[in-house]
C-alpha cells in the first residue's frame, strides 16, 4: 500500500516549481527571518508580507485554499503565546475573573499575541509553498549547497525516511486488526468491547508500533551503513545558477530587505 499522503510535494508546471531549489530554499529562509524580525504591531508590513506569499502561492498554482488550509495547523501552537495577553503591561482593555483570579487584557499584550499569530501563520505558508513545490531530495541537495551542516541534513533525511517506515508499520497493524476483527450481523449489536477495553487495545497497538518501528529502522540503518552510508548527500555536481535564478534571488532578497526596512521605519 502506498503512503504517498505523507509527501507534500505536488507536481505542477509553474514558475515556482521550475525555480532552482537552492534559490527557493534561500528565499524561504530569508522570508521567514524577515517575518520573525518584523516588529510587533507593524500591520502594514504584515499585509505586504501576506501579499508576497500569496503571490508566490498563485505563481506555484498550488491553490490558495490548499496553502491556507495547511497553514491553519499553526494556530493551535500559537496558543502557547496566549499568556502574553495578560502579562504584558499596558493600557487595560477589559478584565474578567476566573475563580479567585482576575485577568486583565492589556492593549500591548493583545497586539503582541496577534502579531505572533500572524507571523507564525505567514511563515508556515512560506514553508508549505517550499515543501509543496520542491521534491525532498532536491531540498536536501539545496541545504548542502548553501552550507547547512552535514549532520543536520542527515537528521532531516533520516527523519523524513523513517516517517514512511512508521506509517507503513501503522498500516500493517491496522490491516492485521481489521483481518482479526469480526463484524456483528445483528442490528443494534456494537462491535468490540467497552471504552476502557478499546483504550487498552489502542495503547497496546501504540506500544507495538513503537517497538516494530524501532526494530525496522535499526535494520534499515544497518543496511545503509553496510552499503557505505556516512551521512553525506552525494549527488552529481550541481549546475551553476543561470541568469534567471540569480535575478529571482536578488529581486526576492531586495524586496525582503525593503519590507524589513519599512517595518522599522514605520
Amino acid at each position: 500500500m502506498h503512503i504517498h499522503f505523507l509527501d507534500p510535494y505536488h507536481h505542477r508546471i509553474s514558475l515556482v516549481h521550475s525555480l532552482d531549489a537552492r534559490v527557493k530554499f534561500v528565499l524561504t529562509i530569508a522570508f521567514i527571518l524577515t517575518t520573525a524580525l518584523t516588529p510587533h504591531a507593524a500591520w502594514p508590513v504584515y499585509i505586504l508580507l501576506f501579499a508576497t506569499i500569496l503571490a508566490a502561492t498563485l505563481l506555484s498554482e498550488l491553490g490558495i485554499g490548499f496553502v491556507l488550509g495547511r497553514a491553519a495547523l499553526a494556530f493551535p501552537f500559537v496558543l502557547a503565546a496566549l499568556p502574553v495577553i495578560f502579562t504584558l503591561p499596558g493600557p487595560a482593555l477589559t478584565s474578567f475573573s476566573i475563580g479567585d483570579w482576575t485577568l486583565t487584557v492589556s492593549q500591548s499584550g493583545l497586539e503582541r499575541f496577534i502579531s505572533v499569530a500572524l507571523k507564525s501563520w505567514i511563515s508556515v505558508q512560506a514553508a508549505i509553498v517550499l515543501a509543496s513545490s520542491t521534491p525532498f531530495p532536491d531540498l536536501m541537495m539545496a541545504m548542502r549547497a548553501v552550507g547547512v551542516p552535514r549532520l543536520l541534513v542527515a537528521i532531516f533525511g533520516l527523519m523524513w525516511r523513517y516517517l514512511f517506515v512508521l506509517a507503513d508499520e501503522a498500516l500493517r497493524l491496522l490491516r492485521a486488526r481489521a483481518a482479526r476483527s469480526g463484524q456483528a450481523d445483528q442490528p443494534g449489536l456494537k462491535n468490540g468491547g467497552s471504552v476502557t477495553w478499546r483504550a487498552r487495545i489502542a495503547g497496546g497497538m501504540a506500544g507495538n508500533l513503537f517497538l516494530r518501528g524501532f526494530e525496522r529502522s535499526d535494520r534499515i540503518y544497518m543496511a545503509m551503513v553496510a552499503r557505505g552510508y556516512d551521512g553525506e548527500v552525494r549527488v552529481a555536481p550541481l549546475p551553476p545558477l543561470h541568469a534567471g535564478s540569480w535575478l529571482a534571488l536578488g529581486s526576492g532578497l531586495a524586496v525582503l530587505a525593503i519590507l524589513l526596512g519599512l517595518a522599522y521605519w514605520l
